[in-house]
């Protein structure tokens, strides 16, 4: 798959630059592509406070996905995790809590005691666990990110990058939808004690469905928000701003800006018929052709009808061919400049004609030159 930078698509269609944002770093992407609306240093390395948790929960999310975790499997809290400083879940010492209930707390209430328990249980130690979590990161491509601590406690070298934690947001609501719905919820309440969900964003908008909060003097106030509206899913992050008031103002502007000028358009799914043309040497006299992956296209909204496709074949179709086989490909341009590219195949297997018709379709070939 090829695709030009969004910024390219931006400067074709004049859209409006983003909001001028009072904050240390900021990116706004599509979700599902992973296109970049916009940006400013979203590469510089800065301390991510709990924004980290989102990292501890997405290594616990795959130990459930692959099975070697229950959600009720009973995790025995330990003294370090309930000596954690910090925002807190209030477990006790001692006590027997299942995995959901600490997931819950860890990712509505930004419980460092929760934190710190599940990667005691998952990996034998915190140390450990950290180490997990660097190995997730390496894997995910977030090149600016070092974890030093479970739970985004200050910690010298414990830093990440706007557009790596929106890498790790993405990855999070694709791979474990079931899981992503907890950080919708506005409030969890554990032992008598009921605690508010810090992201204001979900009183403020209804499409806003996630994510996570955080802060601490170092890094300031810093929002990872995500929201789906006509099918398409935005996720901003805003590091280092200067209030909790202010990190929701300013990451519901990312989002406006995003869904006001952009949309997401499927031109093509997978497997879409584009044409039919001639077939050599085969039972049929067409084959069926057709894009090979998806066209999905993150583009300034408005420009959806000023797209155009061309198919180009590698050369005549002569059979046998079999279904799926490249065959040339197709090219998606936005006002003549190319946007997308993707393989072309056929959609049904070309079987091979009889002696006669192979001989004289041959012969045709030969003397056209094909």
């Amino acid at each position: 798959m090829s695709l030009l930078p969004i910024s390219f698509l931006l400067a074709l269609a004049l859209a409006p630059p983003p909001p001028e944002l009072p904050v240390r770093s900021y990116v706004l992407i599509e979700a599902e592509s992973g296109e970049v609306l916009a940006e400013r240093d979203a590469d510089q390395p800065l301390p991510p406070a709990s924004l980290t948790k989102i990292m501890a929960a997405y290594v616990i999310f795959g130990e459930l996905a692959a099975g070697r975790l229950g959600l009720e499997d009973p995790v025995t809290i330990s003294e370090k995790a309930w000596r954690r400083p910090g925002s807190r879940m209030f477990v006790e010492v001692g006590r027997q809590v299942p995995v959901e209930q600490l997931l819950k707390g860890m990712i509505i209430q930004s419980g460092n005691d929760a934190t710190i328990a599940l990667a005691e249980h998952v990996a034998g130690s915190e140390e450990a666990f950290v180490a997990r979590m660097n190995e997730e990161a390496a894997r995910l491509g977030m090149r600016n990110t070092r974890f030093v601590t479970a739970d985004g406690l200050p910690a010298e070298g414990h830093v990440s990058s706007a557009r790596d934690l929106a890498r790790l947001a993405r990855a999070v609501i694709l791979t474990h939808p079931d899981y992503y719905r907890w950080y919708s919820e506005r409030e969890f309440e554990y032992a008598g004690i009921r605690q508010n969900n810090r992201n204001l964003l979900l009183w403020r908008d209804a499409s806003v469905d996630g994510m996570k909060t955080g802060h601490t003097q170092e890094a300031g106030y810093c929002l990872i928000a995500s929201a789906k509206r006509e099918g398409m899913r935005l996720i901003s992050v805003v590091l280092g701003s200067q209030s909790e008031r202010a990190r929701a103002d300013q990451s519901h502007a990312l989002l406006q800006y995003g869904f006001r000028h952009f949309e997401a358009v499927e031109l093509y799914p997978p497997g879409a018929e584009l044409a039919r043309v001639p077939l050599w040497k085969g039972e049929a006299d067409e084959a069926v052709v057709g894009v090979g992956e998806r066209v999905y296209l993150v583009l300034p909204r408005g420009s959806a009808a000023r797209l155009s496709a061309e198919l180009e074949l590698a050369g005549p179709l002569v059979a046998p061919i079999a279904a799926r086989e490249p065959i040339g490909r197709v090219f998606v341009r936005l006002d003549g400049r190319l946007v997308a590219e993707r393989p072309a195949v056929l959609l049904e297997e070309a079987r091979a004609g009889g002696f006669f018709r192979r001989m004289r379709h041959g012969l045709v070939l030969w003397w056209s030159g094909g």
